[in-house]
């Protein structure tokens, strides 16, 4: 599968870069962003997918973060997808809605028309992308994922339905119960239709009620986060965990809201959370 370059860029010694391909799964043109510390001139380099929120593309988290500097430090790669297929053959929400259809793939497979030749971000991120990585960069097979609201949904969900897959998992702010939050309740139903019982597979309290494996869980979430109540539902997520005694730390981050300042301040955190399950 061939790459694209489109840019390249020096920063903390190592290499941010974006990339364009053509993607088998999603049928499209998809972007992707890179960033290779500078251990990865020498040897192969554990690697952290991280998965973005509603609106975001592979940009977002590579340009706010300033997670590059503590990954140089850790030797640690970063992969940064889109979040939803794009291009002019690729449906849009009809109603040009920010939160289904461009920029709202929630890391599902569509099982619904007219969605699903190209919504397929679930296998997408766990299959495809990962393959495409492990081809073309000096990375290994240690991997952990984490992410931010719809994405913090989706690398929760992923994890615990590919446990032998990653190491770890860390969330910010993440959707934690979409089968009761108004963007999940929206985005499945149109990707998948109005069988609930197929909405489970896609919730991470649901999933943890029957996860047999266990993977290392970091979640932290703002105290003043807007979003909290109506549409995250953290209290579900500690119910499920205290339930299932699943082995999650959630911490309660006074005074942060839903933004990229809350997880800049964080993300050193997260990172060297992620590396000593690397070891």
């Amino acid at each position: 599968m061939s790459l694209e370059n489109i840019s390249s860029n020096k920063l903390f010694g190592g290499w941010h870069k974006q990339y364009t391909h053509d993607s088998q799964t999603l049928n499209c043109n998809m972007r992707f962003a890179i960033y290779l510390p500078p251990e990865s001139e020498s040897q192969t380099v554990p690697v952290l997918y991280w998965l973005s929120g509603l609106t975001c593309t592979d940009e977002n988290f590579m340009q706010k973060s300033g997670a590059q500097r503590v990954a140089s430090e850790l030797g640690i790669a970063i992969v940064a997808p889109d979040t939803s297929p794009r291009g002019d053959d690729v449906p849009d929400d009809p109603d040009a809605a920010y939160d289904f259809g461009l920029g709202a793939g929630f890391y599902v497979n569509a099982t619904r028309q007219p969605w699903r030749q190209h919504y397929q971000m679930y296998d997408y991120v766990v299959s495809e992308l990962p393959e495409l990585i492990e081809q073309h960069f000096p990375v290994n097979d240690k991997r952990s994922i984490a992410g931010h609201s719809m994405g913090g949904h989706g690398a929760l969900v992923i994890a615990l339905h590919n446990p032998d897959r990653y190491s770890s998992v860390s969330a910010f702010s993440p959707i934690c119960n979409p089968v009761n939050a108004p963007w999940g309740q929206k985005a499945f139903m149109g990707y998948l239709g109005n069988d609930r019982e197929q909405w489970k597979h896609y919730d991470a309290c649901e999933l943890l009620k029957r996860s047999p494996v266990a993977v290392p869980t970091l979640v932290d979430q703002g105290s003043r986060d807007t979003f909290l109540h109506e549409q995250l539902h953290l209290d579900a997520l500690k119910k499920a965990v205290a339930d299932t005694g699943y082995p999650m730390t959630i911490r309660m981050q006074e005074g942060y809201d839903h933004s990229y300042h809350f997880i800049a301040t964080f993300i050193e955190d997260h990172l060297r959370f992620h590396s000593q399950k690397f070891l």
